[in-house]
């Protein structure tokens, strides 16, 4: 007789669920002969009690009563091409055993969630951190990856610096021992390698609960963490509560071409026979680093929609960053669209707060349009305008003094064209792929022609590269190390990565990071204070490419207080400098740059605290300042001093 159908309806959950008296499985294997569920609670035993019932929908469902959270189990799948265990792809957990791991059965609710009272920032208000947790910080990073909870041990830093939404790179389970994270073969495990192992728990279980009490939490019991999946939970339960908001970065235009290799993943999960491109069932025989999802099928559009409904339900995530949506839509022409545009609906639907940002190199301002304009939905999109243009003035001002700096493409770029608002514009000038390994240099490499980061010369313009992306508008990211002067790129596999690491012993020793990191600090908390530099409206108010002086203004719509930026890469500091302005009358100085070189600088140039705006107009504003501008820097004025 096959397997009970106890518990089970039409909206019975893909997948392992736990359930009163046992655990539902539901699998989609439209082509498969049998399907037999098998693990800990019947003895592993392929009989008529573990054979599944295939559904008119092509799902094999059953329950098995006794089964238990921390069981293993794996279907069995028989089909015309060949027959063997298959890993569930909905599975919470799995074991750490590669390269044919078991499945964890996991209830959703073992883990005591104390963030019922988090809201997300407004998009507009997002400063992002982007950082990969194998390598970002932990003991002993040289010689095995960082942890979940490793994450836990900065998150008073972050909070410090200012920022108020982490992106690591993605998290879900990968074959290989070290990854960037792109290779997912298991989408709703966990990375294993990133929880921490019984032996090393003790002194995690300390932090989190220091954090936990510390902002009026209750602490949790060991015997919570002792689950890996709770790890990550856990981390993103503190980071709400220090007010710092969690996007995963997700990977569903393709998966880790070692699934092909895999006898027990999804590939040829109903272990059809023939050589059609389409018997792999998931996907197509496209290839982009890995075979690329079919989202012609409807069922595979729902397995990547389910995913994303799973970590916002699961593990309270405030959105997510989509890898090359561009691959989905090119070669997906029509479905991967239409995929793109029900994703967004529904987790709009779900979480309204939850921020969708896509990865998309094409006409960019589609790809963040509503559904009804041909849009694909997606709140925000990389941009790349911006980024482009700051490292191109960089580079030409580190051709010294008389080089030739062209600041068009930057004010070409202030103001992303063609995004409905500002914001949907995710602006960086360092990311996972433009500094990794052997690709491009990172700020203080790029801004001096002899690589030599220990002058003024890098250090202040690579100030300047930093200050344009956290007064510019929309939302800015920094990448790991950033904050603190890292001049390496990164890299996260041996033996590249070893001399690659952020270096945070810089922060009590290096006087160029110490110093770098006030002044990254400082700035956020002003873009923080300011309203204006996180709003709508830029203008460009004086360009000048021989003295090198860009001057634009930021306001948010009906609210005024207006802010002007002032940035120079000139190596002499300018006296009597005229820049149009708005409106007259007194302007504080409420940042300049200058004084975090060799910080507090005592040979800081500057305006003393304020300017005065009395000087007849031009450029068509109403009015002029007469200011000190300082080599190499990026100077705010402003109203008030901020919130």
């Amino acid at each position: 007789m096959p397997a009970s159908q106890q518990d089970i309806t039409s909206s019975t959950p893909m997948g392992a669920n736990l359930v009163a008296g046992g655990a539902t499985f539901r699998l989609w294997a439209p082509r498969a002969k049998e399907v037999y569920i098998c693990g800990d609670f019947n003895q592993w035993t392929k009989d008529d009690s573990s054979l599944l019932v295939k559904n008119v929908d092509d799902r094999w469902t059953g329950f098995m009563p006794g089964a238990q959270d921390g069981q293993k189990y794996k279907f069995y799948v028989v089909g015309d091409g060949t027959k063997g265990f298959k890993r569930d792809p909905y599975a919470r957990d799995l074991t750490h055993v590669w390269p044919d791991p078991d499945c964890i059965l996991r209830s959703a609710g073992t883990f005591p969630w104390q963030d019922w009272s988090w809201r997300p920032p407004d998009f507009r208000d997002l400063v992002i951190y982007q950082f990969h947790i194998g390598t970002w910080y932990g003991p002993s990073r040289e010689r095995r990856v960082a942890k979940f909870l490793d994450v836990l041990d900065r998150l008073e830093y972050l909070s410090d610096l200012g920022v108020n939404a982490i992106e690591p790179l993605p998290i879900v389970e990968y074959s290989t021992p070290r990854s960037m994270g792109y290779n997912g073969s298991d989408l709703f495990s966990p990375e294993m390698d990133y929880e921490v192992e019984d032996h090393e728990l003790d002194r995690y279980v300390d932090l989190v609960n220091r954090l936990l009490t510390q902002k009026g939490k209750s602490p949790l019991d060991r015997s919570v963490l002792a689950v890996g999946i709770n790890q990550l939970k856990a981390m993103v339960d503190i980071c709400h509560h220090y007010g710092i908001a969690v996007i995963f970065d997700v990977v569903y235009n393709h998966a880790s071409g070692d699934v092909k290799d895999q006898s027990e993943s999804m590939y040829f999960l109903d272990r059809a026979a023939g050589t059609n491109p389409n018997d792999s069932l998931y996907f197509t025989n496209q290839d982009h680093t890995g075979p690329v999802f079919a989202f012609w099928n409807q069922e595979v559009r729902q397995f990547l929609i389910d995913n994303a409904t799973f970590f916002l339900d699961e593990y309270h995530v405030d959105g997510f960053r989509y890898d090359q949506v561009t691959v989905i839509d090119k070669q997906n022409v029509g479905p991967g669209w239409l995929f793109c545009q029900h994703l967004n609906d529904t987790l709009k639907y779900r979480d309204p707060s939850a921020i969708n940002i896509a990865e998309y190199w094409g006409p960019e301002p589609a790809v963040v349009r509503a559904q009804h304009e041909g849009g694909a939905g997606f709140h925000a999109n990389w941009h790349d305008g911006l980024r482009s243009a700051i490292r191109g003035v960089i580079a030409q001002a580190a051709g010294g003094q008389n080089a030739y700096v062209d600041w068009q493409p930057v004010v070409n770029q202030l103001r992303a064209s063609g995004f409905p608002d500002a914001w949907r514009a995710v602006q960086y000038v360092e990311s996972h792929d433009e500094v990794y390994r052997d690709r491009s240099a990172r700020i203080p490499k790029l801004a001096v022609a002899d690589g030599d980061t220990r002058t003024w010369y890098a250090r202040s313009r690579s100030r300047v590269a930093t200050g344009l992306i956290l007064t510019a508008p929309g939302i800015p990211m920094l990448f790991m190390g950033q904050e603190i002067y890292e001049d390496k790129r990164w890299a996260d596999d041996v033996p590249n990565h070893r001399d690659k690491l952020v270096y945070w012993e810089g922060l009590g020793t290096d006087r160029s990071m110490i110093d770098f990191h006030r002044f990254t600090r400082e700035l956020i908390w002003l873009r923080r204070r300011h309203a204006a530099l996180r709003g709508e409206g830029v203008r460009t108010l004086s360009m000048e490419n021989v003295p090198r002086v860009l001057v634009f203004q930021r306001w948010m719509e009906g609210v005024g207080r207006d802010v002007i930026v002032v940035a120079s890469l000139n190596e002499s500091t300018f006296y009597g400098y005229q820049i149009p302005m708005p409106a007259p009358g007194r302007w504080l100085e409420v940042f300049n740059s200058d004084v975090y070189e060799n910080w507090a600088n005592p040979t800081t140039t500057g305006n003393g605290g304020s300017i005065q705006a009395e000087g007849p107009g031009f450029n068509g504003q109403p009015h002029s300042a007469s200011l000190t501008v300082p080599a190499n820097s990026i100077i705010v004025f402003a109203r008030d001093a901020g919130d």
